[in-house]
């Protein structure tokens, strides 16, 4: 794995809704170090987030944008793992009908979507996530970056 560090440290979870002046707003987050071990915790941390925000805040939910969140976290967790050195934070946040995911890492290198290739196997990540959410942006930060990925939820 090129030097990187492996930490078993174990995820820190937090959640809840904090009044901003918008129509109910519900956030998570879940940091990660290390190895990508971890990614059916993501999966699953993201669906319990779903969930919750269906049951607790009335947000409608299909079983397939929480198929393709999950997937969408999952791929977007495993290239910060993978690519940058250090830990990893997932955000989820729910407004006005759209979920955000935003996944920061210690790397200022934005990822890139590759040119479709079906002969090509594997590096369809970011394809997939491009595909599957409404829009998907890279932001700036001291540290790092954050990939931001927003879905609509209805």
């Amino acid at each position: 794995m090129g030097g990187k560090q492996v930490t078993s440290e174990a995820p820190r979870e937090t959640t809840g809704e904090r009044s901003t002046g918008e129509p109910s707003r519900t956030e998570a987050s879940l940091a990660l170090s290390g190895d990508s071990t971890r990614l059916a915790q993501v999966r699953r941390f993201a669906a319990s987030f779903l969930t919750t925000a269906r049951g607790a805040a009335g947000v409608l939910v299909r079983v397939e944008t929480v198929e393709a969140v999950q997937l969408i976290v999952s791929e977007l967790v495993t290239n910060a793992l993978r690519h940058a050195p250090g830990p990893a934070l997932l955000g989820l946040s729910i407004s006005d009908g759209a979920l955000r995911i935003e996944v920061s890492d210690s790397s200022p290198v934005a990822p890139a979507a590759r040119v479709p290739d079906p002969a090509r196997v594997g590096q369809h990540g970011l394809e997939m996530v491009t595909a599957l959410a409404r829009s998907v942006s890279v932001e700036t930060a001291a540290t790092g970056k954050r990939v931001v990925a927003v879905v609509a939820l209805a």
